[in-house]
């Protein structure tokens, strides 16, 4: 019997939304949804580990793997190149497993178009005044900087009705539920169940 194949969820936002917290929050929650760990050109941050944040290539290696089509998606953001790894994410489905890939609006319109029944969900700060707060409670960035994060944030939030579902973090603990219900729902949709139960299906309805 050929394995059910996985779904993928797609999280989007602003930068200083809060993402990757709920993010963590959900795969501690929902330890069978597996994070995408994007290649990136960008240095790695303190903290930071090859492989479990980013796996982290020159600009040169990334340039190669654009040229042999290694990547379902991937982007410029700020000088850097992320990108998903098509292989990764396939083999994953292919194996039943749900997948979730934390990118930006320009990678969810590509992974969308070859995956059109994949999950988008939008992180929204509850305000763009909050959404400043946030990111000069960093401290780390200049006043150019939170200028185009803001200006990045409107032009997201004005695509927002291209996704499914929309999480506004206003209350962490609110969002990080509403986030894991979406997965948890998604699960339980009808097409899903029969694909993941199909054997277990086949025996309640066959006769003696």
């Amino acid at each position: 019997m050929t394995q059910p194949t996985g779904s993928i969820y797609i999280v989007v936002a602003p930068s200083g939304a809060g993402k990757t917290s709920l993010v963590e929050a959900l795969l501690a929650a929902e330890p069978t949804v597996e994070l995408s760990v994007s290649f990136t050109t960008r240095e790695a941050r303190e903290g930071e580990v090859h492989g479990t944040h980013y796996h982290f290539v020159d600009r040169e290696m990334f340039e190669t793997m654009i040229a042999r089509n290694d990547f379902l998606e991937y982007a410029e953001v700020y000088g850097n190149y992320y990108g998903t790894s098509a292989s990764w994410i396939r083999s994953r489905l292919a194996d039943g497993r749900d997948v979730l890939l934390e990118i930006d609006w320009q990678g969810a319109r590509q992974v969308r178009k070859c995956f059109p029944e994949a999950v988008s969900i939008f992180i929204m700060p509850p305000s763009i005044e909050e959404l400043e707060r946030r990111l000069r409670g960093r401290a780390s960035d200049s006043e150019e900087v939170i200028a185009r994060r803001l200006a990045a944030a409107r032009s997201e939030i004005a695509k927002v009705t291209e996704y499914d579902y929309i999480v506004i973090n206003d209350n962490f603990e609110r969002a990080k539920s509403d986030l894991i219900s979406i997965v948890r729902s998604q699960r339980l949709k009808c097409a899903v169940q029969i694909a993941r139960h199909a054997l277990k299906l086949s025996h309640m309805r066959s006769r003696d």
